[in-house]
Parts: C-alpha cells; sequence; structure tokens
C-alpha cells in the first residue's frame, strides 16, 4: 500500500470515529421515551456501514475549507436519510430482507411496527439536524441545502428510484432505463452528499458546481453498478447483507443488462469520467478523487 493510500485510509478512519459520535450524539438516547424506538433507530444507524455519503460530505468539504463540526451535522443528516431508506427497503413489503450490516433487520430484532416508526423518525430527525443551527454562511444557502436534501429524498430523487425498482421485477430495462432508475435510487443521495458538502464553506462558481455535480452523477451511478457486481460475486458474509437476491427476485441490474465483463468495463468509465470532472479543482479534490476509486474497487 503507498504512503497515499495509507494517508486516504487514515482519513477514512479518521471520518468515520467523527460520524459514529456524531451520530450517536444527534440520535436521541435510549433512555429517553419512547426507549423501544429510540433503541430501534440507534441499532440501525450505529455500528455499521461505510458512512460513504458522510465520507463525500466532508471531502467536498475540503473543497471549501468547511468546518468539521458543520461537515459533521450535515454527514449525520445524510446518513440518517440513508438509514431510514435501509430499514423500509429491508421490510416485507419491499425486499423482505432478513440481515443488514452484519446483523438482523430492523423489523428483525424489533418488530414490524416500530421499524416503520424508526424509519419514519430517522427522516424527520435529519432535517431537524440540518436547520438546528448554522450551516452555511449565508441563509439562502442552508435554505439551499434543506431543499437539495429534501428533493433528493423524496419521489424525485431516493423515494422514486425505489418506486421504479419495483415497478420494474421481471422487466427487460433498457440501459437508459436503468441508468434513470439509479440516478434516483442510488444516485441522488450520493449527489446530495456531495453538494450539501460543498456549501458549508466559501462559495464556489457556478461551473465548478456544475463539475462538482457531474463527478456526484458519475460516482452515484458507478455505487450502484459495483452494487450489482458484488451481488453476483461476493457472498453474505462479507457483504454484510443477503447476496445474490437480485438475481433470485428477478430485478433489472447491470450485470443482467450488460454482462459481468460489461458491467465492470462501465464502472471503470464511470470513475473515468468522475475523474475528469475534478480536474479544475486540482489539489484540493484529492480526497474526492481517492473516494472515487473506493467506491468502484471495494470489495464489499
Amino acid at each position: 500500500m503507498t504512503a497515499t493510500a495509507l494517508q486516504f485510509k487514515d482519513w477514512m478512519g479518521q471520518v468515520q470515529a467523527q460520524m459514529e459520535s456524531a451520530l450517536s450524539h444527534y440520535l436521541p438516547a435510549s433512555t429517553h421515551i419512547p426507549e423501544r424506538l429510540h433503541d430501534a433507530m440507534r441499532y440501525s444507524v450505529l455500528d455499521g456501514g461505510k458512512r460513504v455519503r458522510p465520507l463525500l460530505v466532508f471531502a467536498a468539504g475540503q473543497l471549501v475549507d468547511a468546518e468539521p463540526q458543520r461537515l459533521q451535522a450535515v454527514g449525520a443528516a445524510v446518513e440518517m436519510i440513508h438509514a431510514y431508506s435501509l430499514v423500509h427497503d429491508d421490510m416485507p413489503p419491499m425486499d423482505n430482507d432478513v440481515l443488514r450490516r452484519g446483523k438482523p433487520t430492523v423489523h428483525i430484532a424489533f418488530g414490524e411496527a416500530t421499524a416503520l416508526l424508526a424509519g419514519d423518525a430517522l427522516q424527520t430527525a435529519a432535517f431537524d439536524v440540518l436547520t438546528a443551527s448554522t450551516l452555511a454562511d449565508q441563509p439562502q444557502d442552508q435554505l439551499k441545502m434543506v431543499n437539495i436534501l429534501a428533493r433528493a429524498s423524496g419521489s424525485l430523487g431516493m423515494c422514486g428510484g425505489q418506486g421504479i425498482d419495483l415497478y420494474s421485477v421481471g422487466q427487460a430495462l433498457t440501459l437508459p432505463e436503468l441508468e434513470h432508475m439509479h440516478i434516483l435510487k442510488t444516485g441522488a443521495l450520493i449527489r446530495a452528499a456531495v453538494l450539501l458538502g460543498s456549501y458549508c464553506g466559501t462559495p464556489l462558481s457556478d461551473e465548478q458546481r456544475t463539475d462538482l455535480d457531474h463527478y456526484a452523477k458519475c460516482i452515484g451511478l458507478a455505487f450502484q453498478v459495483v452494487d450489482d457486481i458484488l451481488d453476483c460475486e461476493a457472498d453474505s458474509a462479507t457483504l454484510g447483507k443477503t447476496a445474490g437476491k437480485d438475481a433470485a427476485n428477478n430485478k433489472p441490474t447491470y450485470v443482467a443488462l450488460l454482462g459481468m465483463k460489461g458491467a465492470k468495463q462501465k464502472a471503470e468509465e464511470l470513475k473515468q469520467a468522475a475523474f475528469t470532472a475534478l480536474a479544475s479543482f486540482g489539489e484540493k479534490a484529492q480526497l474526492l478523487h481517492a473516494l472515487a476509486g473506493y467506491i468502484v474497487d471495494r470489495k464489499y
């Protein structure tokens, strides 16, 4: 492992540790009534996950010299939205999964009613965190941040993509249709994480923000392509969730459409496009560059 790779790994570990502490702080304590609901919320968020979205918040924050406390709050808000989506996706009416992050899913551990409430509460907690303190220098920028997260989470973003996914089971989608689904389902929240981090410090130009959004779009798609590959190649113990479920459920995937070789080529193309989009930022984009590589080259 090179010195640069070691530095990146150390940075990841530091941010992940900061986010574990921040999330524990922002989530209601298990001693607060209703205790079982708060237990379920903390169970779903803490002690697990790669924290890719908060890592992207911090990496984008480096471009604008953002304060770490701001980035922790933004990272927590994005991670709460992500966790809520996983809780609901795992439930019987959706993916009906029993394993997430190497432990029983929330509805298995706490029951379906509590899991439903935990997801609902995490969604609203995210906006509580995003609006409870000053996270941008200008009030209109913080208002824009709220709008970005709301749009990325709803029917025009993550929820819309999940809806298309549900309605597409057993259907043969074209590549543009599959990409549109994942731009919403997976990509929207990843793009939001990058953009939100970029609002926490000195302003970017319109051209810079366009380049940054293109980077985020590329890695959002790449993340899903790699997920599809790993669902076929990795085992459940490595993934921390049930492997092979997409094929078992006859879901449209990049591997099903392009084949394994084609899917891997697609992921590599998206990574290179993400690198190109960062060119105008120079050395300040080192962490975003490294994260694009991490997302495509990961094994779980």
